[in-house]
């Protein structure tokens, strides 16, 4: 690489840097999520300067920017926490995502005009909550403790589902004798890569008694076991999730007080970089005129995911919730709770990398990515930056 280009690089770095800042204190002053003031921002930019060349790739979002998100979010994870919730994630995370999928494919074909397959196809890529989405937002709101856990460990553990979904309506597989088989063993796997790396990692940062290497060791970890799982097949997000839950919960009996503030400190800044960095570039990367374009699509298919959502949430999960046994299984919550749960099913960079993945033999290809950026952009703007006024109707008691 020559110096001309390193130089250019820098620029570009810098100048983000210096975006994220002023919006960030913009945000904070006007009391509006930065997340979502970053998405403004990149889309006023987009239409400021259409020719500005810069992309927001898939390699570069689930390689390089979700590890570390996920990763983080993990490390803070209390894994008695998410034993009480477990039948709550896997309700939401398993059924939960295929009816979303399942359901926005029928209306899209239905009322959009798409075929099945197409409809299918932006189903499969919407269908879970966004971790990045999702922890951004929780992270400027008060939520209940409790809640926040179920929230948030849905967000990390449900894109192992969409993916899989992904994979077969572009294979054009069956889902019931491919994607579920395929989806257990890949998470199994995944979970056991995650939580091997994981112990050997807090074992090791046990013994180091050296901050500056506890904190690189955790790096390791982080992507190491992103993409050791990856080369081996399986899901990176679930192995470096599961890796982060047991760094983080092993880390608090091995790794010495002052390697554990380092981590937890150093950790939540890469979090919020990170953060910043994918909503920017969000809105960098979707063109408005073909929103517009697409805007009678879009429409049916945000009332397609809303409508999923609450077939979930007030359906399914309530609906267990209220039967014999549903308080012992974590799935009795109070109806403002349940509320939030539904409001909280935000999509975000992951749908956008997998729109951005789509093959370019791939039928309507610019249509469906458009759709798919819609409901990013209308789950972003609208839900949100109105989660705050959700959030507040929770009760007021185990705030974070």
């Amino acid at each position: 690489m020559s110096s001309a280009s390193i130089l250019g690089l820098a620029d570009v770095f810098v100048a983000l840097l210096v975006a994220l800042a002023i919006v960030a204190l913009v945000s904070r002053r006007f009391a509006v999520p930065y997340t979502v003031a970053l998405v403004v921002f990149g889309l006023l930019v987009s239409i400021a300067a259409p020719h500005l060349d810069i992309t927001l790739t898939p390699e570069l979002v689930l390689a390089i920017l979700v590890p570390g998100l996920v990763f983080e979010a993990a490390l803070r994870m209390d894994a008695a926490a998410l034993r009480e919730n477990i039948a709550a994630v896997t309700l939401l995370a398993l059924p939960g995502v295929v009816i979303v999928a399942g359901l926005v494919a029928v209306v899209l074909h239905v009322m959009a005009g798409l075929s099945f397959e197409s409809a299918f196809l932006v189903g499969a890529m919407v269908s879970a909550t966004d971790p990045m989405a999702v922890i951004a937002t929780m992270r400027h709101v008060f939520v209940p403790a409790p809640l926040a856990n179920l929230i948030e460990a849905e967000s990390l553990f449900n894109d192992g589902t969409g993916v899989v979904l992904f994979t077969v309506a572009i294979g054009g597989g069956d889902l019931l004798t491919q994607g579920v088989p395929s989806f257990f063993v890949i998470f199994v796997l995944s979970a056991a890569i995650g939580a091997s790396l994981g112990a050997a990692a807090a074992w090791v940062a046990g013994r180091l008694d050296d901050v500056n290497l506890e904190l690189t060791l955790t790096l390791i970890c982080a992507y190491g076991t992103y993409l050791v799982a990856e080369a081996a097949g399986q899901s990176g997000i679930i192995a470096t999730v599961v890796a982060g839950i047991v760094l983080g919960n092993l880390g608090r009996t091995t790794i010495p007080s002052r390697g554990r503030v380092a981590i937890d400190t150093v950790w939540s800044y890469l979090a919020f970089l990170v953060t910043a960095v994918v909503f920017l570039l969000i809105g960098l990367t979707i063109t408005p005129s073909e929103i517009v374009d697409a805007a009678g699509v879009i429409a049916w298919a945000v009332v397609a995911v809303l409508l999923g959502r609450a077939v979930v949430v007030y359906g399914l999960f309530l609906g267990i919730g209220r039967m014999r046994g549903g308080a012992q299984l974590g799935l009795r919550l109070p109806l403002a709770w349940v509320h939030v749960l539904f409001w909280a099913g935000l999509r975000g960079a992951i749908a956008v990398a997998l729109a951005l993945s789509l093959p370019a033999t791939q039928p309507d290809r610019q249509l469906l990515q458009s759709v798919v950026f819609g409901i990013v952009l209308f789950t972003l703007l609208v839900q949100a930056s109105t989660a705050g006024w959700v959030l507040r109707s929770a009760p007021a008691t185990t705030r974070r």
